[in-house]
C-alpha cells in the first residue's frame, strides 16, 4: 500500500510542490541556457542561491540578468567554468570548496554530435571529455562544499541513449573509432555508471548521488547538428516528439528537490517513450549498475584525470 501511494505521488508531482529553498545554495553546469537555465530559474523561485555555472562570462551575466528581470528577488551568482578543461574546473571547484556549502549540485551541461574527433584542453576525446571527465573532477574537488551540507545532492544529467548498445564503455577516448552520436552514447552511460559507483562510495554520508534523462527537448545540444537528415528530423520533432527545456527539466528538478529519491536513483520522464512526462524512477540501463563496471570506469576516470576523490 506504501509503494502504490508513493506512485501516485510521483505520478502528479510537478515543480509547483518543490518546498521553501530558503538557505540551501544550488551549482548548475551548463546554467546558461536550455535545461540548465530552466532548472536554475524554478530553484530560484523556491528560494534557493544559484549558482549558473558555464565557460563565457558574458553567457553567464545574460543568464543571470534574465532571471533577475523576471524574479527580482532571485539569490543568484555565476562561476565561469569550462569542462573541456581541467585547469578550470579545478580553479573553479577550488574557490567554491573552501569557502562554500553547496546542497545541491546538477552536473547538467554536456556536448553531442560533434561531427568529428575533436579533443578537450588536456587532450581527451571531446564528448566523453566535457560529459564525463571533466563533472568527474569537478564533483571530486566540490566534495569539501557538500560536506557541509547537512544533506547534499548530486544530480548527473544523463539521456536516454545511456540504454543504446553503442554506449559500451570501451575504447573510451574513441581512438579506434569514432562516431559522432556513438560518442555521445558512451559519455551518457559514463553519467550513470559513475553515479551508481559514487552512491556506492556515498553509503551511509550526508550525501546522495541519483541520475536523471529528461527525455527528449530541443535545447543548444542540437547546435552540432549540420546534415540534412538531421535538420528534417528535427523539423518535425518540433511538432511531434521533442518537449520544451522546461518539460525537460522536471527530471532534474524532481531529483534535486524530492525527499522521496533514493541514493543511485534513475529518473526520467514516465510518458510515452520516455520522451516527456512527470517523473518517475526507472530501470537503469542494462549492466549500468553492475560494480565491476563502476570500478573500471572510476580507476579508468582517476588514471585519466589524475583526480581522486576525498571522501
Amino acid at each position: 500500500m506504501k509503494a502504490k501511494t508513493r506512485r501516485r505521488a510521483v505520478a502528479s508531482w510537478t515543480p509547483d510542490g518543490i518546498g521553501d529553498l530558503t538557505g540551501r545554495t544550488a551549482l548548475v553546469t551548463g546554467g546558461n541556457s536550455g535545461i540548465g537555465l530552466e532548472t536554475g530559474r524554478v530553484l530560484a523561485r523556491h528560494g534557493a542561491t544559484v549558482i549558473l555555472a558555464g565557460r563565457d562570462r558574458a553567457k553567464l551575466d545574460q543568464a543571470a540578468a534574465e532571471l533577475r528581470a523576471a524574479q527580482p528577488a532571485a539569490r543568484l551568482e555565476t562561476a565561469v567554468l569550462d569542462l573541456g578543461s581541467l585547469a578550470s574546473v579545478t580553479a573553479a571547484a577550488d574557490r567554491l570548496a573552501h569557502s562554500r556549502t553547496i546542497d545541491v549540485l546538477v552536473n547538467n551541461a554536456g556536448v553531442m554530435n560533434i561531427p568529428e574527433r575533436r579533443t578537450t584542453a588536456d587532450g581527451f576525446e571531446l564528448t566523453f571529455g566535457t560529459n564525463h571527465l571533466g563533472h568527474f573532477v569537478l564533483t571530486a574537488g566540490l566534495m569539501p562544499a557538500l560536506r557541509r551540507s547537512p544533506a547534499a545532492r548530486v544530480v548527473a544529467v544523463s539521456a536516454i541513449a545511456a540504454t543504446w548498445r553503442s554506449g559500451r564503455l570501451d575504447d573510451l577516448m574513441s581512438e579506434e573509432r569514432y562516431g559522432a552520436m556513438r560518442a555521445y552514447a558512451k559519455s551518457k552511460r559514463a553519467n550513470v555508471v559513475f553515479t551508481q559507483e559514487l552512491a556506492r562510495r556515498l553509503a551511509h554520508t550526508n550525501t546522495t548521488a541519483v541520475v536523471v534523462h529528461p527525455g527528449a527537448a530541443l535545447t543548444n545540444l542540437q547546435r552540432h547538428n549540420q546534415g540534412l537528415l538531421t535538420r528534417i528530423v528535427i523539423a518535425a520533432a518540433r511538432n511531434v516528439a521533442m518537449g520544451s527545456p522546461e518539460g525537460a527539466s522536471w527530471p532534474s528538478l524532481y531529483a534535486a528537490t524530492s525527499p522521496d529519491i533514493v541514493n543511485g536513483g534513475f529518473y526520467g520522464p514516465a510518458g510515452r517513450d520516455q520522451t516527456s512526462g512527470t517523473p518517475k524512477r526507472l530501470a537503469l540501463p542494462r549492466g549500468a549498475g553492475d560494480p565491476a563496471e563502476g570500478l573500471r570506469l572510476w580507476r579508468a576516470s582517476e588514471r585519466l584525470t589524475g583526480v581522486s576523490f576525498a571522501f
